[in-house]
Formats: structure tokens, sequence, C-alpha cells
């Protein structure tokens, strides 16, 4: 991501201000809130492209072997830009290790799904990729946020004088939601229809 001239400016002060609180100007909290625009936007833009990249190399893998070359060129960008390879991906290449290049893709693909797969195992996974959604900057010090009252968190209500709460329900198990079914009777033995 690269910022304009003017946008570096605003970052600078903003930052500035974050180390050093004083009193923002509305044109400062102006620069600021439109700063965060850019910056959302641009991260929005950044997850509508990955999707459109993971979704074109579905597409190219589900054409395979004719789309070899597109797939590939594909593959490479999306590992460039952190796609975990998927097992679908493994399985395609180990269909085209004959050629050089998938043979090789195949080799670095192999590695990072492993890697992935230790990290997952770790409880270390990498975060999604959706982008985490971020709160608003108007919390900044002197800004808009300062001439309202901080949210506080709300005390559980307490019952109403005489009454007394009622008590918790404890979680039903799961034989009392799903009683056991009755085995149906076994059919008469033939002597006993016979004899009847």
């Amino acid at each position: 991501m690269a910022f304009s001239a003017d946008e570096l400016r605003v970052l600078r002060r903003a930052l500035a201000i974050a180390l050093h609180p004083m009193p923002l100007s509305d044109e400062d909290v102006q620069d600021c809130l439109r700063l965060a625009g850019s910056v959302d936007e641009a991260v929005g833009e950044a997850g509508r492209l990955r999707a459109f990249l993971l979704a074109d190399l579905a597409r190219y893998r589900d054409a395979l072997p004719g789309s070899v070359t597109g797939y590939l060129e594909l593959l490479q960008d999306a590992l460039a830009a952190g796609y975990d390879p998927r097992p679908d991906d493994l399985a395609a290449l180990r269909a085209l290790r004959g050629r050089q290049a998938a043979a090789a893709l195949l080799e670095r693909c192999q590695i990072l799904a492993e890697r992935s797969v230790r990290a997952r195992l770790a409880g270390c996974a990498p975060a999604p990729a959706a982008p985490a959604p971020r709160g608003r900057l108007l919390a900044l010090p002197g800004g808009r946020a300062a001439d309202r009252e901080p949210d506080r968190p709300k005390a559980p209500a307490a019952p109403a004088p005489g009454r007394t709460p009622a008590p918790q329900r404890p979680m039903p198990k799961p034989s009392e939601v799903f009683p056991p079914r009755r085995r149906p009777a076994p059919p008469p033995a033939e002597e006993e229809r016979a004899a009847g």
C-alpha cells in the first residue's frame, strides 16, 4: 500500500498526537477520517482482488489439463500473495508433475502446506483471509469522541423488589430431548401362528 505525500503528512500528525495527546482541530479530525476511509477502501479492494484471484484459480484448476499454463501462473501469483495451497492444488500438481514447472511448484506447495498444517496443529494458525473489521477513528484523543462520555459497562438489572429471580434451568440431557426408540416386538414364532 502506498501513501501520497498528503496522506503521509496526516499519518505523521496522527501518530504524533497518539504519542503526545493534545486537542485536535476539526480540520485534523476530518483529515484523519478521510485517511481512515482511504485505508478501509484499499483494504476492501485488496480483499476483493484476492477473492477474484482465488475464484479464477479454482476455474483454471477445474479446466485442467487444458489450462495448465494459466493455472501454473495463477498459482504462483496466489502463492506470492500468501495463499496456502489446498489439497485440490496438490492433487492437480501431482497429475501435472511430468512438466518441469509443475514439479517445481509441487515441491514448493508441499512445503507450504506442511508449514500451514504444523502451524494449525501448534495453535498458531494464520488469520483468516478476510480482513477483520476495525473501529472508527473517532476515539482519537481530542477528537469528537472526547466530547462524549465514555461508554461504561452496564450493571445487570436488579430484580423487582419482592420477586425472586427465576432459577436457571439445567441443560437437558440428550436422552431427555431424544428418548430412546423402542425396538419393535419380534414376530410371533411359527408354532404360535400355527396354534393361533
